[in-house]
């Protein structure tokens, strides 16, 4: 594959809500552009995004996944992003990288829950957009009733490069208005000329008009132009069409059928002649070193004359070929076989071939230029969200953070074989998935996968069968209750043992307070002189961790609590690290009568999306699951509620929705807050924990 430069690289993310066609409509834009074959198709699973097993099995997409094409002289890299609300994190790391977000919205639906939430995302990353509006082929669709669906929701600046040319299965060609061309398309997506037709010209001319418009407010030379003359002269209109998406100013909207290729020509087209190139942007920002060392703020453009950087934004667990690490060149140029330096961890790492990503194939390419996509098979150490840069001239880029997980399973192995392989296993799906989490709960023993959504941990019980050959079962969620401090103490730990020989002594004395919700964890020493060595007191800090993380009431860990450290004393012969670290855990235990503890359950934000004549039944729902009702919209023909509900009370809501709405209404939530446990609640919370065997014994010291 040619080596491109980076003002001919374009980096998309393609975003929008579950079944509006993004995956199908990149399968589409490989086949016109020859990049594939075969065109392939999301209900024969045959596209080059959607690979794996489960996703072709549920016909969504699950993770980020990428591909490439040649269009005039231009790379493009696409990357496809899922759409439902379980795995809709995936696309933050996309949009980290990309250059330009391709939102795709669906011509019958409008704009759903989820393209709010990936348009949420790029405004957070600042990514300019350009919009697709597909499926017009679709019977019931409505170009623009979706367009005003857009507009209302994002923005005015939304406007239509192209206007289809015939409705629902009629949908045969588009109206180019910024060249003022009418196009026509045959069954291969071969476009060609036709003239203007003549039904429809005024909503041709009132866009034309509003692009130009849009345009003249991007830039305050051509708004002056704009006021003297009435309008632009073509020469000011298709040169700033780039410089007001950059500047996120104008979302050009596409009229398409990416299962038809009506239109995709256009999109293309689009794409090469507006969309940002990655030297678009002024420089990308970093540190000198990762935060917690104390790095100083940093910036490096993109040029290929720069000294060579890369973000790690995606690792895949293939089977066959092992860890694939997908980065793109920030800065700089790299070669294969290249030795650089993994800044996020201190390491080096040797880059052996760089491949260009098509689905699950890898196209080796011998070298890049800033700003291209490329991926590294095998590296020993790097892992998501690394930088990776030329270790005589060190920068750390930011990493992209991951919502807290929603829910939590307890899993089970079905076998003892099982249970050696899945570990290791698990770490090798959290490798190419952060927002799972992992771990095995110490009280009951149990392994605890934690993940966005039912949904989302079934798909990765499918994919340890599949493709690791572990079988688990999966047993009720449970909440990631918290336990906080509502008093302030102050206590003594001591801890004393006299076994023959040598003792063992340390003894301090702590005080505990509480902290705002969201304070986490502080300790603070403020013992002046010298009655408990300084090598001592982080061992009293360990040991009142390792007693907070099993709690006070339930056995859920401690938070939102400050424990000061102010006297203490030692022996010069007895005492030792492990003793003050038992101190440490005496003291919290001490404690725990005096501080009041209290449990902390999260609480979701909730959004239901439903038809307007259900909202009543599902208020009085959301009310009985003591849910607060945070206020309702309407959105196209539904009505949308959103609400504030314990985690607790929603293990079971899909079942109770599709009961009240006839299985038309939909909801999705994510975590918000946590908030204390009413006591009738909490006093049933602890009997269970005690039934479980969470809560700790004392300690034999």
């Amino acid at each position: 594959m040619k080596v491109y430069p980076t003002n001919q690289i374009r980096n998309l993310a393609i975003i929008g809500h579950g079944d509006s066609g993004k995956t199908q409509l990149v399968s589409s834009l490989l086949y016109l552009a020859g990049a594939t074959p075969r065109w392939g198709k999301v209900d024969e699973g045959t596209t080059t995004t959607d690979y794996e097993e489960d996703a072709i099995a549920r016909k969504i997409t699950l993770n980020s996944a990428l591909a490439h094409l040649e269009y005039k002289d231009h790379k493009l890299n696409l990357i496809d992003t899922p759409g439902y609300a379980a795995f809709i994190a995936h696309a933050r790391p996309a949009l980290r990288v990309a250059d330009c977000a391709l939102v795709v919205v669906h011509a019958v639906k409008g704009v759903e829950v989820q393209t709010e939430k990936t348009w949420a995302y790029a405004n957070e990353f600042m990514t300019p957009r350009m919009m697709v509006i597909n499926q017009v082929d679709k019977e019931h669709a409505d170009f623009g009733a979706a367009l005003d669906s857009a507009r209302q929701t994002f923005s005015r600046a939304i406007v239509p490069f192209t206007l289809p040319i015939g409705k629902e299965k009629d949908f045969k060609g588009v109206v180019d208005i910024v060249h003022m061309k009418a196009y026509e398309f045959d069954a291969e997506g071969k476009a060609k000329e036709i003239d203007i037709p003549a039904a429809g010209r005024d909503v041709v001319d009132k866009e034309r008009t509003r692009l130009i418009e849009v345009i003249a407010e991007s830039d305050d030379a051509l708004m002056e132009k704009y006021f003297e003359l009435g309008t632009l002269p073509e020469e000011d209109i298709v040169p700033n069409i780039s410089k007001a998406i950059a500047a996120s100013r104008l979302c050009p909207v596409f009229a398409a059928s990416s299962a038809t290729l009506v239109g995709l020509q256009n999109i293309l087209d689009g794409i090469v002649d507006y969309a940002p190139a990655p030297d678009t942007h002024e420089a990308e920002h970093g540190r000198t070193a990762p935060e917690t060392d104390g790095g100083e703020p940093l910036t490096r453009k993109y040029s290929s004359s720069e000294p060579f950087s890369a973000y790690v934004f995606r690792t895949i667990a293939d089977p066959f070929a092992g860890r694939i690490t997908v980065m793109k060149v920030v800065s700089g140029h790299v070669k294969h076989d290249a030795t650089v330096q993994n800044m996020t961890r201190g390491v080096a790492e040797r880059l052996g071939a760089l491949h260009s990503i098509q689905g699950k194939q890898l196209d080796k390419v011998d070298e890049a230029n800033a700003g291209d996509i490329i991926a590294c098979v095998k590296l020993k150490e790097t892992q998501t969200g690394d930088t990776l840069a030329d270790k005589a001239a060190p920068i750390v880029y930011d990493q992209v953070q991951f919502p807290e997980a929603a829910i939590s399973f307890a899993i089970e192995p079905k076998s003892r074989q099982d249970e050696e392989k899945i570990s290791v296993a698990l770490h090798k799906i959290l490798e190419e998935d952060p927002s799972l989490h992992f771990s095995r709960d110490a009280q009951t023993k149990e392994f605890i996968l934690s993940g966005s959504g039912q949904l989302h941990v079934e798909t990765v019980v499918e994919k340890l069968k599949n493709r690791f050959h572990v079988e688990v079962a999966l047993h009720p969620p449970k909440v990631p209750y918290k336990e906080t401090i509502t008093a302030r103490a102050e206590v003594q730990g001591r801890h004393k043992k006299q076994t023959g020989g040598r003792g063992q002594f340390g003894d301090c004395k702590v005080v505990f307070e509480p902290l705002p919700r969201g304070g986490g964890f502080q300790f603070e020493d403020k013992i002046f002189g010298g009655s408990v060595p300084q090598q001592f007191r982080p061992a009293i800090e360990k040991g009142i961790i390792e007693a907070a993380s099993g709690g006070a009431i339930a056995g859920y860990p401690m938070v939102d609590f400050k424990a000061i450290l102010v006297d203490g004393s030692y022996h010069t012969v007895d005492s030792d690290e492990h003793s003050f670290r038992a101190a440490g855990r005496k003291a919290f235990r001490n404690a725990v009568d005096k501080i009041k503890p209290t449990l902390l359950e999260p609480i979701m934000n909730v959004e239901v999306v439903a038809p307007v004549e259900c909202s009543g039944d599902i208020m009085g729902d959301l009310n009985s699951r003591r849910g607060r009702v945070q206020g309702m919209e309407m959105r196209g023909k539904n009505q949308v509620i959103k609400a504030q509900v314990p985690m607790a009370e929603m293990l079971d809501y899909q079942s109770k929705l599709n009961s009240i709405t006839g299985a038309r209404g939909s909801y999705h939530m994510e975590f918000s807050h946590y908030d204390p446990v009413p006591g009738n609640i909490a006093q049933k919370i602890v009997e269970q924990a005690r039934a479980e065997g969470r809560i700790r014994a004392e300690e034999e010291e």
